[in-house]
């Protein structure tokens, strides 16, 4: 009898989760028996992030050759990751327009002292602090409180030293590739466990929330859903015609990773396979290592979407009326606060918190947003890896480095090697 894969493992996980976390709703016990295990789980997935962003940063960038070619890659990247990022805000809110998902609701007493709690952690994002953030003033602080964007701008001019070093930083350059070797291994090891972790992490937010807590906001859930679904069909659909390859063929090659994000609503849990097949796809190692990791901070496609939406609908629900360039200023707004969005579950509410804030829009709307939140969560955090994966061969392509053939041959074989161990 055939060994099931570990996506197999992955979707047997979240069914038993479902049904688990429906028969022991709101029950203390259940809660505090799988939470411990979930936890772990993401824990163990932070404590692997930092070192593979920077050992492949590092490995890529001083392999990548002349520093004015690294610095093209950059200009590329932001340009497309601007463009995709407009392009999810966009689509956000039409749909939010022409569904008007927050006409009806009603809202519940005592929301308010909730929002007044993701109030006290958000803070407005100017461009001025987005741009000093990136440079540390102790790159081991940075590490240590996985301070992205300062550990990328460390990494990245860490590679260009190296490179620029030359031949006698020949036995640093292999401790980093090394390194990066040992640690897309222990992903491996630590993937094995996924079945586990997606069991009690889902069965832990249908015990904690249960199901019924999205009937009165099926409509918000549908709406966020439905324009997540257009922006993959759509919007990636085109990117995948321009790389002359199959949007349900990209998707299958990476059907673990979309289901491992889905079930912890963590992107985390997926950086460093999706960082291998990228490369695997086409995309050269130090294209896939520096495009991955940067987008995880500037190219958050399904948290950006999430955003628009939902304060429109907060706006409606408040029975609020936007002007048309009301909505071009919170397109602008979203652009600068969506950036540095933490890879976790619930990071996109404190960034909405501090957009509600800066356009003027009532926080304490996020309250409503909480019951089916972490349902929303799970599916922007799929769109988000999606279009990472995506963005590297793009700018593989830019680059004129995409290799077409290997990424054919890479999305028509067989099953992936996670499966194969």
């Amino acid at each position: 009898m055939k060994k099931p894969g570990l996506a197999t493992l992955v979707m047997i996980g979240m069914a038993t989760g479902i049904l688990a976390g429906w028969l022991f709703a709101g029950n203390q016990t259940f809660i505090a028996l799988v939470e411990p295990l979930g936890t772990v789980f993401i824990r163990m997935f932070k404590m692997i992030m930092v070192p593979i962003v920077v050992a492949s940063l590092v490995v890529g960038v001083a392999g990548s050759g002349e520093a004015h070619s690294f610095g093209r890659l950059g200009v590329k990247t932001i340009l497309y990751f601007e463009v995709l990022t407009t392009a999810a805000i966009v689509i956000g809110l039409l749909a939010a327009n022409l569904i008007r998902p927050g006409v009806g609701v009603e809202l519940p007493a005592g929301g308010s002292n909730v929002a007044a709690a993701f109030a006290e952690k958000a803070h407005a994002h100017t461009l001025a602090e987005t741009l000093v953030g990136i440079v540390p003033t102790n790159i081991v602080d940075s590490l240590a409180k996985a301070d992205m964007l300062a550990v990328i701008f460390f990494s990245v001019m860490f590679g260009l030293a190296l490179s620029a070093v030359g031949e006698k930083a020949g036995p640093v350059l292999g401790l980093f590739k090394g390194f990066a070797d040992v640690m897309f291994k222990m992903t491996n090891m630590i993937m094995r466990f996924a079945p586990v972790g997606v069991f009690a992490m889902i069965s832990l937010t249908v015990a904690k929330f249960g199901i019924a807590t999205m009937l009165p906001l099926l409509k918000l859930t549908a709406t966020v859903y439905g324009a997540m679904l257009l922006f993959v069909i759509g919007v990636i659909g085109l990117v995948c015609r321009w790389l002359e390859i199959s949007l349900v063929s990209l998707l299958r090659s990476i059907r673990e990773e979309i289901l491992l994000a889905f079930s912890t609503a963590s992107s985390e849990t997926v950086l460093p396979k999706i960082i291998e097949k990228s490369s695997q796809c086409g995309a050269p190692p130090h294209v896939a290592s520096f495009v991955i990791p940067t987008g995880y901070t500037f190219n958050l496609d399904g948290s950006t979407l999430y955003q628009a939406l939902t304060a429109l609908f907060i706006a409606q629900m408040y029975g609020i009326h936007l002007t048309l360039f009301q909505q071009l200023t919170l397109v602008l707004t979203l652009m600068l606060t969506s950036k540095g969005i933490a890879g976790v579950p619930g990071a996109s509410l404190v960034v909405l918190t501090a957009t509600l804030g800066a356009v003027g829009l009532p926080i304490e709307g996020i309250s409503i947003v909480l019951g089916v939140d972490r349902i929303l969560d799970m599916g922007r955090t799929v769109v988000n890896v999606i279009g990472n994966y995506t963005a590297a061969l793009a700018v593989a392509k830019l680059e004129g480095a995409f290799n077409r053939d290997q990424a054919l041959q890479f999305l028509s074989g067989p099953v992936p090697a996670t499966e194969k161990e």
